[in-house]
């Protein structure tokens, strides 16, 4: 990794990095701030079951992240890193606008619309930031950890203002102001795309306005097909249960993709592949045990958390989705020195290193939140230090993973397969999320006992348990396989 510290770091980074970071930060804002009402909404609002809410959940953040393996495969072969960006873009602004409107049907069609938006936008400006450096730049690690700065900075605002306008004034009026920060990311990147490098820009050696025949244009097709998508989405919501079987289709594809390409690879090439799948299929468990924040741990926090501060009762939902990215922010300057002081004494984990240290410390948040329930059964509220104490090192796990491995897929990947794989990370993401929600259903409360703090808190209690005991499982298998993946990773860190 680099050796430059944290005072350091913005001078020495490309102009666009800039840009691309402000694009990220207000399209963050504008997703995060919408999911931070989800399952809320639903089940308070639209008075869905909460199991049924749980599934549709997970159902929506596992589309939202498979659409990138689409979106990514599609950039890298037709449309190009900025065609895709704005297309994507402009979806979501519709899918946003459209979840503001007071209806059902506006509901499950904006969710759609956010899809497809995701799936072109997401994983191609976390490309283009790759293409801002050479495979050797010891500036690269460094850049993804602003990059991903920017992201948590966008989450924390609009979970932190989104929650609290949609909770304590209007649901709708939370889904239209992540409309409005959506719009600003989308001007952000048109107005800065001509100051970044043309080869970050461009289309991979295949034209964007590539023919089928003499009247149809593929990127035409593209747009069209992915606007068709919107309704079958739609559908899937309703068939919510379907989602098993379409996320093992969509693997098993993705899988062969991926072969087909790898077997023409030289074996170095190669095995730097085979080590950059293996820590995506582990990221999938760490995804379905930390994305219980927009889930198990919303619901969680309205109900068992004393959210009393200095007599006033603050907003849960505002709290529970401030705090990761938050923690985030303060401890990416942290951990931005951590790894150059590693590395001066030659001590620095490995990225297989850090990915099992990022379920170690995910290990001790569930155990500080189980902690938290045991010692406070009579009255079943967690003070609220102890969940922000939980989620400091849930985050300092995320630290040691996210940024790491959008680093770590771009030095890994071939060039011509920089967008796919960044679309496979996602989907490992949307596996992951998918898991999530069935962890969450598990801590699903009775109608009954959902009023009272000692009635709802045991569902919670005995899951955070063997959340515990699985993250550290993990990351025993994870620190053993080590050398086996260094050694695949031959001479990149």
């Amino acid at each position: 990794m680099n050796k430059i510290v944290a005072s350091n770091v913005l001078p020495d980074h490309p102009r666009s990095l800039y840009i691309l970071f402000f694009t990220e930060m207000w399209e963050r804002f504008s997703f995060y701030g919408m999911k931070a009402l989800l399952l809320a909404y639903m089940v308070s609002e639209l008075q869905f079951d909460e199991r049924k809410g749980y599934s549709l959940l997970g159902t929506y953040t596992a589309l939202v992240y498979t659409m990138p393996l689409i979106g990514g495969l599609l950039a890298d072969r037709y449309l190009g890193y900025s065609k895709s960006v704005i297309f994507g873009g402009i979806l979501m602004v519709v899918g946003h606008l459209v979840l503001a409107l007071p209806t059902e049907w506006g509901f499950f069609y904006g969710m759609a619309f956010v899809i497809c938006g995701n799936g072109f936008f997401k994983p191609n400006v976390s490309s283009m930031v790759g293409g801002l450096y050479s495979k050797s730049d010891p500036r690269r690690d460094s850049g993804f950890s602003l990059f991903y700065l920017g992201i948590n900075l966008g989450a924390a605002l609009g979970g932190l203002l989104c929650g609290y306008v949609g909770q304590r004034i209007q649901w709708h009026y939370g889904f239209g102001l992540a409309a409005i920060f959506m719009i600003l990311g989308l001007t952000v990147f048109c107005l800065g795309k001509r100051r970044l490098p043309e080869h970050v820009v461009s289309a991979n050696k295949i034209k964007q306005s590539e023919s089928l025949s003499s009247i149809l244009r593929v990127d035409y097709l593209i747009y069209t097909g992915t606007l068709l998508l919107a309704p079958l989405f739609v559908e899937v919501f309703k068939m919510y249960a379907m989602t098993d079987y379409l996320l093992t289709a969509l693997g098993v594809a993705s899988i062969a993709c991926i072969t087909i390409i790898a077997i023409k690879l030289d074996k170095t090439a190669l095995f730097k592949l085979l080590a950059a799948m293996v820590m995506i299929v582990f990221s999938i468990l760490f995804w379905a045990f930390y994305e219980q924040n927009s889930g198990s741990l919303n619901l969680f926090a309205i109900r068992n958390v004393d959210m009393k501060v200095m007599g006033v009762t603050i907003s849960a939902l505002s709290v529970n989705n401030f705090l990761p990215p938050a923690w985030v922010i303060v401890l990416s300057f942290v951990f931005a020195r951590l790894w150059p002081w590693l590395n001066k004494r030659n001590k620095e984990p490995s990225t297989a290193g850090k990915f099992a240290l990022s379920f170690f410390f995910l290990s001790v948040g569930f155990f500080v939140f189980w902690i938290g329930c045991k010692m406070n059964v009579r009255t079943g509220l967690l003070p609220l230090w102890q969940f922000v104490g939980g989620y400091f090192f849930i985050v300092c796990g995320e630290l040691c993973l996210s940024p790491i491995g959008l680093s770590m897929v771009t030095k890994l990947s071939p060039p011509r397969m920089v967008a796919l794989m960044m679309g496979v990370w996602f989907f490992a993401t949307a596996i992951g999320e998918f898991f999530a929600s069935k962890i969450g259903a598990m801590m699903s409360v009775p109608h009954l006992d959902q009023k009272s703090p000692t009635a709802s808190m045991p569902y919670y209690e005995g899951i955070l348990l063997r959340i515990f005991f699985a993250a550290v499982v993990t990351g025993v298998v994870l620190w053993v396989s080590v050398p086996t993946l260094k050694k695949w990773m031959s001479d990149t860190k």
